[in-house]
């Protein structure tokens, strides 16, 4: 099977040759495995096996396209807010709207003139539709995109202060995730619209499920809308113990939940895909906090072929992937436990490596 057809056979409960892959890693992960395979760090998602092609067209590029090799590097994004690089990942340094009053927000200004380069983040991924499952990425979309640009706490603070004035913030946030999702479903041959919102901690929800309806769903339901009205299926990403809200994702049409961070209250897999496997398909589940980075590789394949029996029950409705980007402090070893039990071979991998390098010399040669 292609991996175009492998996913959307998954997607549909029907019989695949394996299961999909859609694994994340930490760029220090993929230089890691690219010295280790001995091709480009650019070679490192098709030799791994990775059946999804996908980039970020909205502020996510911002966060982790753009890789600083040491920490207090970093740069100032379209939307104005400012990264740097605290140990292997960009955080925030500057909220640029965080000392706005009230009446200062309308004033701001989403990146519109900039839509075209961010779109065009898709282009080098349109050569391999025919073969792969192609997605873009317009989170984050709502809750996210707005304390990125406002600060947490002032985030918070204002939805119970100025609860107008913030949901027309978050309806504009909403927009421009729109706006891109409506050019990119025109633009491109896609396979998913992803979408993403983190609205929850490793604890619970950041606000009450009472005011995430009220305040974010309609917004992201706008959102899920452009690619249900093209007919693709429609991903969310949401990190953290989002139990309480995963109902109304699956009112809203939503068909693949990701990361399912299993660490945290209400997200275990299994029970999950119980509650809801009937309608909702998952991707994600393996632990990157204490089973890839520090278990021994039989427990990685007991963990990772426990997870894949009970996520495929049904015939498919998953695809394996980790909780979060796999840490570069992962033994490799691990890593090719965990493929093994998916269907894919530490030899197999080093043969398509082998055959990755052998293509790349002929095109030096040409």
């Amino acid at each position: 099977m292609t991996s175009k057809e492998r996913v959307h056979a998954a997607l549909r409960r029907q019989p695949t040759d394996r299961v999909p892959i859609f694994m994340w890693f930490h760029p220090q992960t993929t230089q890691l495995l690219a010295r280790l395979l001995e091709v480009p760090a650019s070679f490192v998602d098709r030799v791994m096996g990775n059946d999804v092609r996908m980039t970020w067209v909205n502020n996510n590029y911002a966060m982790e396209g753009i890789v600083h090799k040491h920490d207090g590097e970093g740069h100032t994004d379209f939307w104005g807010i400012r990264w740097v690089k605290e140990g292997p990942y960009n955080q925030v340094a500057e909220f640029p709207l965080a000392a706005w009053e009230a009446g200062q927000l309308r004033d701001y200004r989403f990146p519109v003139e900039h839509r075209e380069e961010l779109l065009a983040r898709m282009h080098p991924l349109l050569a391999e539709a025919d073969r792969c499952f192609i997605g873009c990425d317009v989170s984050p979309c709502v809750f996210e995109m707005y304390w990125r640009l406002r600060g947490m706490s002032e985030t918070l603070l204002d939805m119970a202060a100025e609860p107008l004035l913030t949901d027309e913030m978050f309806g504009r946030c909403a927009d421009f995730a729109v706006d891109l999702a409506e050019a990119a479903c025109s633009r491109f041959p896609l396979d998913w619209l992803w979408t993403g919102d983190d609205v929850a901690s490793q604890q619970s929800l950041m606000m009450s499920p009472s005011t995430w309806r009220q305040m974010i769903k309609p917004h992201l339901q706008r959102v899920f809308d452009v690619g249900k009205r093209r007919r693709l299926w429609v991903a969310y990403h949401c990190c953290g113990a989002l139990r309480p809200i995963v109902p109304d994702l699956v009112e809203m049409g939503l068909d693949v939940l990701n990361p399912i961070q299993c660490s945290c209250p209400g997200m275990d897999p299994l029970e999950l895909k119980r509650e809801f496997g009937a309608k909702l398909a998952f991707m994600g589940g393996v632990d990157t906090q204490g089973l890839l980075p520090r278990g021994t590789v039989t427990e990685v394949r007991r963990a990772t072929r426990r997870l894949l029996d009970g996520m495929t029950a049904d015939g498919g409705g998953y695809i394996l992937a980790a909780s979060h980007t796999i840490p570069p402090e992962t033994p490799p070893d691990n890593i090719f436990a965990m493929y093994a039990e998916a269907g894919l071979s530490r030899e197999e991998i080093f043969d398509c490596a082998a055959a990755a390098r052998a293509n790349l010399s002929q095109i030096q040669q040409s």
